[in-house]
């Protein structure tokens, strides 16, 4: 069997369309080194199983009866391969020419590397901001709170946001965005891929946590370039998707930062963390009730 440098593994629910659209892409692409693309697909209601098999027969298809969310689908895929690099896709992206052989080539230039994002575009051509600093209680703060309102051009929030350079060139971060994320074989091994307390949300931070805690490299490399619809497929649950979004960031929380609170404090810790957590998701709640309302009336 030929070695594969590359198995890119996309989890779909639901997203035909956009899915079609991804591996029209990634067919376009199929001269840019040795790789392979597997799919996932959640228990889809839309026929995108269907789709997949007689369209894109090159694809390896893995129709599931069940949802295994995000984290526990790209691991089941992980699992299904050999390739000595494992790119996680979202189905709502289009990758563009080159940017296959370009991460090959990228990853492959430092064994130092763990982990690689490249540039995300929003559907406009406009930047998608795809990588960030980890959290910090001052910046979820200013993030989860009124107060990011009352000083929307804070400090803290700039950092968290790293909107201080301009992402035109690669360097060194935190933690990049799960929707085109790619490790490496050895990473994986190690890391046991994502962990799959994360449903979904939060997954690529944490991987991306524990690859520092490895001692491996988390880089942005914009050469390569993906476009990025966000979210498609979760669009119609919204409010069930704000809530697993703040359940993951408590997860985070609790996996990661707790731990290093000083014992006597972490009660107060939790507390706060979840009342920030929770003013902030009854808040988006509220916000999506009212936009629906609103919706409805004007449809009239």
């Amino acid at each position: 069997m030929q070695d594969i440098d590359l198995s890119v593994t996309i989890c779909s629910w639901n997203t035909l369309p956009d899915l079609r659209v991804c591996l029209q892409s990634l067919e376009a692409a199929r001269g840019e080194g040795s790789f392979e693309v597997v799919v996932i697909d959640n228990a889809s209601g839309d026929g995108s199983a269907k789709m997949v098999a007689e369209e894109f027969d090159w694809v390896r298809l893995f129709a599931l009866d069940q949802n295994l969310g995000f984290g526990r689908g790209h691991n089941y895929a992980f699992a299904q391969s050999d390739a000595r690099l494992l790119m996680a896709l979202n189905s709502d992206t289009i990758v563009h020419a080159t940017a296959i052989e370009k991460i090959i080539r990228f990853m492959d230039s430092d064994a130092s590397i763990g982990i690689v994002g490249p540039k995300l575009l929003n559907p406009e051509g406009t930047l998608q901001m795809s990588c960030r600093r980890f959290p910090t209680p001052v910046a979820a703060l200013f993030r989860n709170t009124p107060l990011g309102k009352l000083f929307p051009n804070n400090r803290f929030t700039r950092d968290y946001l790293m909107s201080d350079w301009p992402h035109s060139e690669a360097r060194d971060v935190d933690w990049v965005s799960g929707a085109a994320l790619t490790m490496t074989r050895r990473l994986y091994n190690q890391n046991g891929g994502f962990d799959e307390q994360f449903f979904m949300y939060l997954e690529d931070v944490d991987i991306c946590y524990r690859a520092h805690e490895k001692g491996y490299r988390v880089v942005y490399y914009p050469e390569a370039v993906v476009t990025h619809a966000i979210g498609r497929s979760t669009d119609r649950v919204a409010n069930r998707m704000i809530r697993q979004f703040h359940k993951s960031m408590m997860l985070f929380y609790r996996k990661h930062y707790l731990p290093k609170t000083n014992a006597l404090l972490r009660p107060f810790a939790i507390l706060a963390a979840e009342a920030m957590l929770f003013t902030r998701q009854s808040i988006f709640i509220i916000k999506n009730h009212i936009d629906a309302h609103r919706r409805k009336r004007s449809a009239k």
